[in-house]
């Protein structure tokens, strides 16, 4: 394998874990806080919108992540193809 390879499978991989801890962490604490409140206040259904606000906050964290990382990659192809003429 070589280098450039190595890099882009390391590139890969980060992103699918990052992928992970963006999602999973906002609907984790939003349960838990959800579960918390639900036995504080008696109010059990909390939960419920506060797994999907944490759902919420997770998919904008990814689409803003990707939205990110697509720009700079733009942003590099152009740099190289000014390069190249």
């Amino acid at each position: 394998m070589k280098k450039n390879e190595k890099k882009g499978v390391v590139q890969a991989f980060t992103m699918v874990l990052q992928f992970g801890i963006n999602m999973m962490v906002p609907i984790g604490l939003c349960t838990a806080l959800g579960v918390w409140a639900g036995n504080k206040f008696d109010m059990g259904w909390i939960v419920i919108p506060l797994f999907f606000m944490g759902a919420l906050a997770g998919y904008t964290n990814i689409y803003r992540m990707v939205k990110g990382f697509l720009k700079d990659k733009d942003t590099k192809k152009e740099k190289d193809v000014k390069k190249n003429q």
